[in-house]
């Protein structure tokens, strides 16, 4: 890849706002400097609620991250696997790969293949299992085979079993936290309904547009407060002192060998923040 040429990055999620929560802050980063960034959800979403679902939840959530992608300057796509249901099949496998191979990207995210919900589970399976396949030439014969593998990153997670995230790359999101907020925002059957209804607090949830970005900025630094303060040494290793003292809110990945490499080099390329 020449040097000057726009990365193509692809982040993969099991629904359609996982890939906000976890690298809304670096897609909105890199559609910033001119990259070019590609979302998925794997599955339609439509069961994602207490009181919606079936199609016309599909239907609602699809239009919410294509609106949170317009807000974030990257592409959303959402396929129709069954929210709830996913399986590493093999027809799902032959999917992801014909993904990856037709958008080409240099950098793959994907949440690790294991996790509380089993979408996310086997989205990560999906997402490993396809990245030598992508090079082979007579599997999926209908789109043209990769030449080599493109670098694999994990997102973010809290699970210790079978072992616990350990983060390669840790990227400080403040400066596009407000977009990262105004794109989550976009999920509102999520973020104001569904989400609060699963955890207790549904009727915390304000009714005005600006009091809502509020309370959900409060909810999202003070998740994400965890992992900023567990990677402050490296925060100040990439950032500096100052920078690395100072940071609120952070997104971090880990390098997966069943992608290419991640040398320190790559690592610049891939993440040029």
């Amino acid at each position: 890849m020449n040097k000057n040429e726009p990365l193509r990055v692809l982040i993969v999620g099991a629904h359609p706002d996982d890939c906000d929560i976890r690298a809304g802050g670096v897609a909105a980063k890199y559609a910033r400097a001119g990259h070019k960034v590609r979302m998925v959800s794997v599955t339609n979403g439509a069961a994602g609620h207490h009181v919606m679902g079936g199609a016309p939840l599909a239907r609602r959530r699809r239009q919410e991250a294509a609106a949170a992608g317009a807000v974030l300057g990257c592409e959303y796509l959402v396929l129709d696997y069954p929210d709830s249901e996913l399986q590493p099949s093999l027809d799902a496998r032959a999917d992801v790969v014909r993904l990856i191979r037709r958008f080409r990207p240099d950098l793959v995210m994907a949440p690790r293949p294991w996790d509380y919900h089993p979408d996310h589970r086997a989205t990560g399976q999906l997402v490993i299992d396809a990245m030598y396949l992508a090079t082979v030439p007579n599997y999926v014969s209908d789109v043209e085979h990769l030449d080599h593998m493109p670098a694999t990153v994990y997102v973010w997670d809290i699970f210790e079993k079978p072992y616990p995230f350990e983060a390669d790359v840790v990227v400080t999101i403040d400066d596009v936290l407000d977009t990262k907020i105004d794109a989550l925002h976009c999920h509102t059957s999520q973020v104001y309904e569904w989400l609060p209804y699963n955890r207790g607090v549904l009727d915390q949830v304000p009714e005005g547009d600006e009091e809502r970005k509020e309370w959900l900025r409060e909810w999202i630094v003070g998740r994400f407060a965890q992992q900023t303060e567990q990677y402050r040494t490296q925060l100040a290793q990439r950032y500096g002192p100052e920078i690395g003292r100072a940071a609120r809110v952070v997104e971090a990945f880990e390098a997966s060998e069943y992608g290419a490499p991640l040398s320190e080099k790559d690592i610049a390329r891939l993440f040029p923040f």
